[in-house]
């Protein structure tokens, strides 16, 4: 983050959704370990629809211990070949692997400057990365906090056609008992920012 950057206010609304954005990401791109499952444990939600999603996901992550829950994440993402499920983008609006919404997120990823790190070698349309990119956009870790016109574009065209879709497919997972409750809280937190993106443009 850049001296520029930091000079920018973000409120303390959006600072919450990144928050859950970058949690979602982290939850879906490794297995959490203890400090992170405790972390979990810890969260409280209100009483409306996702408050009860993170209580649940809260109470499940209490009773979970991080070799279960590596073993689950094995058998949902990664398998004998594949995973139970394949969080990617491109799959869910294609059917293959590696198609035009990768190359399209890759071109936007571009005009963002953001790049995949060198660590990581899953195409960059899953769903995790996904996540972590609409945190970085809306605290502004690239640049610049993107205008909510911008978060709404970015959201719309990769993740808002599918995201939805695949956080229902873990919550109902033959394997998820932990990232069924994970799966409630992006399904019902997508949902949100889906209405919030057509309220902003009535």
């Amino acid at each position: 983050m850049t001296a520029q950057t930091a000079q920018v206010t973000v409120t303390q609304e959006d600072r919450l959704r990144a928050d859950l954005y970058n949690f979602l990401g982290l939850l879906l791109s490794t297995p959490p370990d203890q400090m992170l499952l405790e972390q979990t444990a810890g969260l409280t939600g209100d009483e409306g629809e996702l408050g009860t999603a993170i209580n649940a996901l809260a109470k499940l992550a209490h009773l979970s211990k991080p070799a279960a829950v590596e073993s689950e994440f094995n058998k949902l993402f990664i398998g004998l070949g594949r995973g139970e499920l394949l969080p990617y983008a491109s799959y869910y609006l294609t059917g293959f692997l590696n198609e035009k919404p990768l190359a399209a997120l890759r071109r936007d990823m571009a005009v963002r400057g953001m790049t995949r790190a060198e660590n990581v070698y899953e195409p960059e349309d899953n769903i995790a990365s996904l996540m972590e990119m609409m945190g970085a956009l809306i605290v502004g870790r690239f640049g610049e906090p993107a205008s909510l016109t911008d978060q709404k574009t970015f959201f719309n065209k990769h993740i808002g056609s599918w995201g939805g879709h695949f956080f229902s497919d873990l919550e109902a997972a033959q394997n998820s008992v932990l990232y069924a409750a994970v799966g409630a809280v992006g399904r019902v937190f997508m949902e949100i920012e889906a209405e919030g993106n057509r309220m902003s443009a009535e």
